[in-house]
């Protein structure tokens, strides 16, 4: 979703405010937003920038084209909401800092639940002690989580869990270690894996990173390495036996991108897996017996509610 302006040109940054206030880009917004939507919209983004004062430092275009993919899905840029995030790149190439867009799990989730397949859709972090067994033949986990909310959220992660059942009852689902999430982080981020990847994890959470130092790790592997884990799952499970909407197609193929005013895209972190063409799979493979379409009702589940059920 890119925007075509000359104004992005200029040497000397514009505000956000006034460059979203511009004819030319006023236009473009209306086009793709529309009408008193176009005013929301505005608005939206001018808060997400000052309430993210990295954000401030990236260029006007980056931010709108990354903010105007995000609002064609229909999520919210709220960093409170978790959809999806504008979060800074320094390019070197260009000498300037862009925003990427990255989607969010709980993204996922929205986007998963409108395409009306999915009747469950779970993913959840297994702390230390609550796994009982977990059978990946038969796709069976045993657990027992902790009861107490504020010492399970201070409990460490060792695994993660992922699952979904479509309204025709067909079901998956997948578990992964923390070994194996750290692991595939090392693999496809770059700048986990160059910043100390597992090992600098561990002292960060230990809080034994200098306050000086801390700006190496701004990647979302470091800053919120659970959440990271939560949405590598679900984009694990879905892609690979999920059938997805267009929005979520194009939401996983835009993830951890910088779009470029000429259309282009730069992939700032290579998440996923070369074999793993998300397009191509849900041409060719066999999916299950095509579900029934949503209907117009409010008792269907809602996933957000559903989301830590187990």
């Amino acid at each position: 979703m890119a925007v075509q302006n000359s104004l992005a040109n200029r040497t000397q940054k514009t505000g956000m405010a006034a460059y979203l206030t511009q004819d030319a880009v006023k236009k473009q917004i209306n086009s793709v937003v529309g009408g008193k939507n176009g005013t929301r919209f505005i608005s939206s983004i001018v808060s997400a920038v000052q309430t993210t004062p990295a954000l401030q430092e990236c260029t006007n275009p980056s931010i709108l084209s990354a903010a105007l993919l995000g609002e064609a899905l229909n999520l919210s840029p709220s960093p409170q909401l978790g959809q999806f995030y504008m979060v800074p790149f320094d390019n070197k190439k260009k000498g300037c800092k862009e925003a990427q867009f990255q989607l969010g799990y709980k993204g996922y989730i929205q986007l998963a639940e409108r395409s009306g397949y999915y009747k469950k859709l779970n993913v959840l972090s297994i702390k230390e002690g609550e796994l009982i067994r977990y059978d990946p033949l038969n796709e069976e986990i045993e657990v027992e989580l902790i009861e107490d909310d504020v010492v399970r959220e201070e409990t460490p992660a060792m695994g993660y869990y992922a699952m979904f059942e479509y309204e025709n009852g067909f079901r998956k689902t997948m578990y992964w270690s923390k070994k194996k999430m750290l692991a595939h982080a090392e693999k496809y981020s770059q700048a986990f894996k160059r910043n100390g990847g597992a090992k600098s994890l561990e002292l960060l959470e230990q809080g034994k990173i200098p306050e000086k130092d801390l700006w190496k790790y701004s990647s979302f592997w470091f800053k919120d390495f659970d959440g990271m884990a939560q949405k590598t799952m679900l984009r694990q499970l879905i892609s690979k036996w999920g059938i997805m909407s267009i929005d979520l197609q194009t939401a996983i193929d835009k993830d951890m991108a910088v779009l470029h005013e000429d259309g282009s895209v730069d992939y700032v972190e290579n998440q996923v897996e070369a074999e793993e063409n998300v397009a191509a799979e849900q041409e060719y493979k066999e999916v299950p017996a095509e579900p029934k379409q949503p209907e117009e009702s409010n008792n269907r589940p809602n996933l957000e509610d559903a989301f830590f059920a187990q």
